[in-house]
């Protein structure tokens, strides 16, 4: 089964700050490990949506809006895509992954990570 990972942006992000080393070794740490086991298929971080647009169409007209974005907290800071065997395993790995978040940031770390199923892709022909 394959699960998204969404990890949701704070205000430091949208803001460019990077994050600390201490969390990025962390992320590492745990990244290394689930790329050993198999079970991560594709994983990164996004810019903030300064550097992005959006593609809105309401009754068939298109518009292009340029970012920034106003809900920090909507916006999603980056992603990994999970091959794992069941939804509760995926969730576990997300505990996981946002754990090493709150013992990095420390209590005043407010964070969200949203888990999506991907439906099963045909084989390709």
């Amino acid at each position: 089964m394959r699960f998204m990972m969404i990890v949701k942006a704070d205000k430091n992000y949208e803001a460019g700050s990077p994050p600390p080393p201490e969390l990025l070794a962390a992320i590492g740490k745990l990244s290394e490990e689930m790329v050993k086991a198999g079970v991560i298929l594709d994983m990164g971080g996004l810019l903030p949506s300064s550097k992005g647009a959006r593609i809105n169409v309401k009754k068939g007209k298109l518009t292009v809006t340029d970012g920034p974005f106003s809900e920090a907290k909507e916006l999603i800071g980056g992603y990994a895509i999970l091959q794992v065997k069941s939804r509760e395993e995926a969730i576990e790995r997300g505990r996981r992954f946002m754990q090493i978040h709150a013992d990095v940031l420390g209590p005043s770390y407010d964070g969200e990570l949203e888990i999506r199923q991907l439906p099963e892709a045909p084989p390709c022909t």
